[in-house]
């Protein structure tokens, strides 16, 4: 593989690393310790936010993972881009999956974010009542689909 080449597909690599963890960054600071402001953003707001936000990243991080694929002569890094867009379908997969069985227990709006290079999963939902009974229940379900261990699961309600 040329150096040109592999500078380009580190590039990617970065840029799509770079995006998950801004991505990640935003949906778990904007309502870590009270910081969203109800009178800016309502709360279906949010949410609707946090998934358009989600799957517009994503949209672009599969955009240049099809351009790398294209483009590309090389075998390894046509695989690995490969690989990479399975596992970025992979994670919208789970947490659409997660999103749904949390919702089924009577959460009104739930937005589930997992790491791509880690075992992290954030869960925000909508629930005015929420209580230590509500957090574990959550967190069995994650558990559940995922196998994770406690620390990997961050759970914030907001109402």
């Amino acid at each position: 593989m040329s150096k040109k080449k592999k500078i380009i597909v580190l590039s990617c690599m970065i840029a799509l690393l770079v995006t998950t963890a801004v991505l990640n960054f935003v949906l778990s600071s904007a309502v870590v310790g009270g910081t969203q402001k109800p009178e800016t953003v309502t709360t279906a707001n949010y949410f609707s936010e946090i998934k358009t936000t989600k799957n517009t990243s994503r949209s672009k991080q599969l955009e240049q993972l099809n351009e790398i694929i294209a483009s590309s002569e090389e075998s390894e890094v046509v695989s690995e881009a490969l690989s990479m867009k399975l596992k970025l379908t992979e994670i919208n997969e789970k947490e659409n999956l997660l999103e749904s069985l949390i919702k089924a227990y009577g959460y009104k709006d739930v937005a589930v974010t997992l790491g791509m290079t880690s075992d992290n999963v954030s869960v925000i939902v909508r629930d005015e009542k929420f209580s230590q009974d509500d957090a574990v229940l959550i967190y069995s379900v994650c558990n559940k689909e995922l196998n994770l261990s406690p620390e990997n699961v961050y759970i914030q309600s907001i109402s």
